[in-house]
């Protein structure tokens, strides 16, 4: 058994056909209990792939390599959000005052409030590496995580927690704040849930899928420029 599993392992053709089909049940079971906001797909597949490895004693490792050409696929995915934003080009351009103005603090936010809780936990510099990203699309994390030294499957791990307490957490306080502009819980989406946030705007709305989608790809943007530089000017400044 252990031979068979090292050979199916050895081709990408296992862990893709793994990742399909675990996306696929985890779409059903998602319909079947209506939907639940607070429980994405993508959870219940990460979920269902980790109880597997770990059955059959498949090193993630092993399942990541397999899994890399899946992994390319998120770039291409990301830049076609550029449509959604185009098509809502006129309602992005009257706000571009107010989005200039609350996007770098956003992004800056995103970035430190996970790092800052870590290092009051005194966590070592690995694990604040991992945590910086955490709030940024996959494809930029990871480049990102890379250069501060930091550990990708931890960070992976980051995202998808950041990415589904978002979700949570936006529709909990839109309602109990009375926000009901989507534009407003679209944006909000975009810069704390990344991927899986613009994911949910677009259940809501084009319209929030679409700012969901400027707010995931600046708030990427800016974390890539500047977390690099910021957490190398400790180094720089002594």
């Amino acid at each position: 058994m252990s031979d068979l599993l090292d050979h199916l392992m050895a081709t990408p053709v296992a862990a893709i056909t793994l990742t399909l089909a675990a996306y696929v049940a985890s779409m059903r079971l998602f319909r079947s209990v209506g939907s639940p906001g607070w429980c994405p797909p993508i959870l219940i597949a990460s979920l269902l792939i980790a109880v597997v490895l770990a059955t059959l004693g498949i090193d993630h490792v092993d399942y990541r390599k397999g899994a890399g050409w899946l992994m390319f696929l998120l770039g291409p995915a990301t830049v076609a959000l550029g449509l959604p934003l185009y098509q809502q080009m006129p309602n992005i351009h009257a706000l571009w005052r107010p989005l200039l103005a609350c996007l770098p603090l956003s992004a800056l936010l995103a970035a430190l409030y996970a790092v800052g809780i870590a290092w009051l936990l005194n966590a070592p510099p690995e694990i604040l590496a991992s945590l910086a990203p955490k709030s940024v699309t996959a494809p930029i994390a990871i480049g990102i995580t890379e250069q501060l030294g930091g550990s990708i499957p931890l960070m992976m791990g980051g995202l998808l927690i950041t990415g589904v307490a978002a979700i949570g957490f936006v529709g909990l306080l839109s309602r109990c704040l009375g926000i009901r502009d989507e534009r407003i819980i679209g944006l909000a989406l975009g810069i704390n849930g990344h991927a899986l946030g613009t994911v949910r705007a677009f259940d809501i709305s084009p319209t929030a899928g679409a700012f969901a989608s400027l707010g995931m790809s600046l708030t990427g943007i800016l974390t890539a420029l500047l977390l690099p530089l910021s957490w190398r000017l400790p180094e720089i400044i002594g």
